[in-house]
């Protein structure tokens, strides 16, 4: 491959090449012999559920007003919210309003929608809204009266974290610097409080009639974070001083909730801790591999582990200050991503997120919020760059701008392949929560005895009499897990045992799923199933279940015989043995099912994807029927019209399920495809558009100075690296990049995606930084859109700076760092534009 070093110059051509995501190392020495048991067959996974299920009790909690105007009312017990009296078990995502573009926030809320978010979280960042003391911003992409609307538009629910400490590596945590200067904060400190009561009552003017009692869609506040101050003036009485000040401003709401980690101070009954857990530790100061995180092994003995869960040791009791039986588990940052460091960059694959959700609910999590599901960038600061940094007290240096944080959905609004794995999971949730929320948790007889014990299978029941759930894990972060040969599980159920399946399988590494088992459906008993169950759509005449196969582990299920009348099945084959029906050998495909008709007449069907095609299955409804649409394009809809997105590509193919009879209108002409042209499936192709972006050397790069350490926090062992001042980057090398005119006519958006080596790489324009990124060997991807003169050329200047050999960072590049004789590495290997199409498809006549 040909490479711009920094001292030549080359030009930009496009390109669909990418280089491939980072493979995991190798296991090390210390899990060898462990692993290497796994060669003889295991004994079953014996889980004992046979205890009597209880009803849940009271919560321990003192609320808002629960009802809305509309009659529906928000509730909980000790073990569950509800929603109208019954079990609720919602997905929740964080949205920074003030970190994206106004126009574009309506698209990305629809995204998070289409992929089963039920409730959107979001900070609201006091010094994105009063930099200057009493000049508030509330216009452009600081209105969060405008957002919460939009969030209304479309069905969304909301929870706003009015802080006033936030973090979300954010300059001072969230708090302007006039606060600061004005003496103590986050205490009951005279001053303090009353810039806080000014600050709270902007914000509920904000929202002011967009409340649920309102019937807005405001269900919740989260107040503070990640506090654990318990000298005089903090604790208990600062955090119900808060919540006194919020009920005076007006936040009357349902739910207000505390973050719960970090040895919390939780105030019993009136706040609900929520918790977390993240795939890697960028604030750790370690710049090697960490251990196996926590976060992939089930928490059956506390709801918050060391570190936010993110290294490898078990809970600290110091840490696990927890608000006991009283309350549902929840939680509001379970990694979607992770954020770059300067001094700790890791690479963040789609397994890494998605497997944490059979984890985290098989542990008993009856609200999961993911953090961040969107990522996002800075606004500009009218005083001061507004990102966390060492230079102004704070642990970590992120990028001035990117705040991408590797989520679902990145910070241009890409749909990323974690974003198609989490919602296999969301919609199981948002179909199955109901069933699953009053479940209690059953743990294994045999247990991982820490983190980094791979010898153990990782397994979870979740039950309420003899129906229930599987949930299993075979999947670290960073670690080969070894697979799990001629695996059984046997659940002691009351007044039975259960074996699934009724053969031992072998369960590869990297598996991760859910089973269900006694799931009753229209009269149909599934006795169990060794795929995943993942969406549900009803009509008139019957139910259909989607399950995806699991790779690497045959699809069988398990119906009891009595309650059937008819079974009927394309493929496969089917055994009858002590009133029990299996059938094994189904292909997966969306036009192959099993049909089943209960003794009471009850009809319901089964489609069993690949893993592909339940990740690339959206919910769609055209006219008046629900389907599952099959694409590998971006997806998402609203109202009447479904969106379809393509990267690089303008060729789109689509199929539904149940089909559609007719052809669709759309914003070019479908064609229908398939084998003799079947009903549902559908093809179509946009105009092409060939671009090149334009890249001339400027100037050629210097050396760089040695990277400084920054101060050092007494928690940790020793400083890391501190991101360089304005000084050493003026060493940086730079590119000229120019876009033609008219460059975005007939696309959703233009991506300039860059190949580089270095240190850190600027994105400029007109003088002004408009985006950044501390390299770790990805692809740096740049939506044009936000940046881009419609009509005229554009011109933007492209910055490295090299990176130096002896950094002391932790990075995990794909391809190795090619360092020149100086130690530096420092060039610009392709620089390529990418068109991203949209296909508009016409739903509302379907």
């Amino acid at each position: 491959m040909n490479f711009f070093p920094c001292s030549t110059q080359g030009t930009g051509q496009i390109s669909s090449w990418r280089p491939g995501f980072l493979f995991f190392a190798v296991l090390p020495i210390l899990f060898t012999t462990a692993c290497a048991a796994f060669s003889q067959p295991q004994t079953p996974i014996r889980i004992d559920a046979s205890a009597p299920f209880t009803e849940p009790s009271a919560a321990l909690y003192d609320g808002g007003t629960a009802a809305s105007p509309s009659g529906h009312v928000l509730g909980l017990n000790d073990r569950y919210l509800t929603f109208d009296g019954q079990p609720w078990l919602p997905v929740m995502g964080e949205f920074h309003y003030s970190r994206y573009p106004r126009e574009q926030w309506e698209e990305e809320l629809l995204k998070m929608k289409a992929a089963g978010v039920n409730i959107v979280s979001t900070y609201v960042l006091w010094i994105h809204h009063e930099e200057v003391e009493g000049q508030f911003s509330w216009s452009g992409q600081r209105d969060l009266r405008a957002f919460t609307e939009l969030c209304a538009k479309h069905g969304l629910l909301l929870v706003v974290r009015i802080g006033p400490w936030d973090h979300a590596e954010v300059r001072n945590g969230g708090l302007p610097d006039w606060v600061l200067k004005q003496g103590a904060t986050r205490v009951n400190d005279p001053a303090y409080l009353a810039s806080v009561r000014i600050w709270y009552e902007q914000t509920g003017a904000q929202l002011h009639g967009l409340l649920w009692k309102d019937g807005g869609p405001v269900i919740g506040i989260q107040i503070e974070n990640e506090y654990s101050n318990r000298l005089p003036g903090g604790g208990d009485q600062h955090i119900l001083k808060l919540k006194e000040m919020a009920l005076a401003a007006g936040f009357d709401v349902p739910f207000y909730f505390i973050t719960g980690w970090d040895a919390a101070v939780i105030p019993p009954k009136a706040v609900l801790p929520v918790y977390s857990g993240y795939p890697d530790a960028p604030w750790d100061d370690s710049s090697e591999k960490l251990p196996p995180a926590e976060v992939y092994a089930f928490r059956f003995h506390s709801r918050v582990a060391s570190n936010m869960g993110a290294i490898g040791d078990a809970a600290k009791p110091s840490d696990a200050v927890e608000a006991g039986p009283q309350l549902p588990f929840m939680t509001a940052e379970i990694g979607g991503g992770n954020e770059v460091t300067y001094h700790r960059r890791p690479v963040i694959q789609p397994e890494d997120i998605a497997t944490l959700v059979p984890v985290m609910i098989g542990s008993g999590v009856n609200l999961y919020g993911s953090y961040m599901f969107q990522g996002g960038e800075n606004p500009d600061g009218k005083l001061t760059t507004l990102q966390e940094s060492q230079a102004t007290g704070y642990p970590n240096d992120v990028p001035i701008k990117s705040y991408d944080f590797q989520a679902p959905l990145g910070e241009f609004g890409q749909e990323r392949e974690s974003l198609r794995k989490l919602k296999v999971f969301q919609y199981f949730l948002n179909d199955f929560g109901s069933m699953l929320a009053p479940m209690t948790v059953h743990a294994p007889a045999v247990v991982p005895k820490d983190p980094a014990d791979f010898t153990v299978p990782r397994a979870s029941v979740r039950s309420r009499g003899n129906s229930g759930f599987i949930f299993f894990n075979n999947h670290v972060r960073g670690y080969s897990m070894p697979t799990r040969p001629a695996t059984q599980f046997e659940i002691h159920l009351p007044g039975s045992t259960l074996l699934v399946p009724r053969s031992p399988v072998d369960i590869p590494t990297g598996a991760a799923f859910i089973w269900p088992f006694h799931l009753t459906v229209n009269g149909i008993d599934i006795r169990y199933s060794t795929a995943q169950l993942f969406a549900r759509i009803d009509s008139l005449e019957e139910t259909t279940l989607f399950f995806e196969a699991i790779p690497g582990i045959a699809p069988e299920f398990a119906f009891e015989e009595a309650n059937l009348a008819s079974i009927k099945t394309a493929t496969g084959q089917t055994a009858k043995d002590s009133g029990v029906v299996y059938l094994s050998g189904i292909r997966s495909s969306p036009d192959s099912g099993i049909d089943l008709v209960s003794a009471q007449g009850g009809k319901l069907r089964i489609v069993i994807l690949t893993a592909t095609e339940a990740e690339n299955g959206w919910k769609a409804r055209t006219g008046r029927q629900e389907r599952l649409l099959i694409t590998d394009r971006e997806f998402f809809a609203d109202d009447n019209q479904i969106s379809l997105r393509s990267m690089g590509s303008p060729e789109f193919s689509f199929s539904t399920v149940p089909p559609m009879q007719t052809i669709p209108r759309a914003t070019v002409k479908l064609e229908p495809a398939g084998p003799n042209q079947s009903p549902g499936t559908f093809t179509a192709i946009m105009p092409a558009r060939n671009l090149i972006a334009q890249v001339h050397l400027d100037r050629a790069a210097g050396e760089a100075s040695p990277v400084k350490t920054g101060p050092q926090p007494p928690w940790r062992k020793h400083p890391v690296a501190q991101a360089p001042s304005e000084a050493p980057l003026a060493g940086a090398a730079r590119w000229h990049v120019k876009i033609p005119a008219n460059a975005l006519d007939g696309l959703a958006d233009l991506f300039l995606d860059v190949s580089y080596q270095g240190d850190v790489a600027r994105f400029s324009g007109d003088g002004k930084l408009l985006d950044d990124d501390f390299f770790n060997g990805e692809i740096w991807s740049i939506g044009l859109k936000r940046f881009l003169n419609p009509e005229m050329e554009s011109a933007f200047d492209l910055s490295i700076l090299p990176l130096r050999k002896d950094a002391p960072f932790f990075l995990e590049p794909a391809k190795p760092i090619r360092y020149a004789k100086n130690g530096q590495a420092c060039s610009l290997d392709r620089v390529w534009l990418v068109p991203e199409y949209e296909l508009v498809i016409e739903t509302g006549d379907q």
